[in-house]
């Protein structure tokens, strides 16, 4: 039995239009690790330290409202830690109005092609899948997520078997460290900032530009 936990989250809202305050992209982001135990744990520990050197830390680790001390420390730990990193980046002016009638439908389309291509990569050897996903919205709202998710591993997943679970990153230190790996991407794509993305490059095994050939833009 071998078994292989994946923690997920994304970047990027779902407005569609060139509000200056809607992001450019959507990003879906996975991390990928078989001692998810060490990781977390070690994150938990982290933060008990930053306590006590008096750090300005919050209830959890979240990489948009960290202080970048404490961002500092945070990457500094990841990067003494075994995982591998995926990303799919949705440019979201080139989706077509057909992808994205709802959110959670855009999200799904989102999931499917992320896990897709980025499954074959990190299951490979692998008989179980544990895989957990940052809550999206409000809880009347997340089932509609909860389903796109399901529906995606289900159509991907062959051979082996899978739990999903969808929880706020304040519950597992594990989609924390999602969290900051998928800031540091979207950082990279949204204002060329390079500074946190070169902390986590060298654990990226999958980066796709979605519709990176896509000319047209339908807003």
């Amino acid at each position: 039995m071998s078994r292989l936990f994946i923690f997920a989250d994304e970047a990027g809202c779902f407005n569609f239009s060139r509000n200056p305050n809607a992001s450019r992209y959507y990003i879906v982001c996975t991390i990928a690790c078989r001692a998810c135990a060490t990781l977390g744990s070690g994150l938990f520990d982290l933060r008990r330290e930053l306590i006590w050197q008096k750090a300005p830390v919050r209830e959890f680790f979240h990489a948009s409202e960290d202080k970048q001390e404490v961002r500092d420390r945070v990457f500094a730990f990841l990067g003494k830690h075994d995982f591998s990193i995926q990303a799919t980046i949705m440019e979201k002016s080139k989706a077509f109005p057909h992808v994205r009638p709802t959110n959670h439908r855009f999200y799904q389309y989102g999931w499917f092609f992320h896990f897709k291509n980025a499954a074959p990569k990190i299951i490979k050897d692998t008989t179980e899948l544990h895989i957990t996903a940052a809550s999206v919205g409000t809880l009347k709202g997340q089932a509609r997520f909860t389903d796109a998710v399901n529906d995606v591993v289900q159509q991907v997943v062959k051979g082996q078997t899978y739990r999903t679970h969808f929880c706020r990153a304040i519950a597992d230190p594990c989609l924390q460290a999602a969290d900051y790996c998928t800031w540091a991407i979207q950082r990279k794509w949204e204002r060329k900032d390079m500074l946190s993305y070169n902390l986590i490059k060298d654990r990226i095994n999958h980066e796709f530009d979605m519709w990176s050939h896509g000319t047209k833009h339908h807003y």
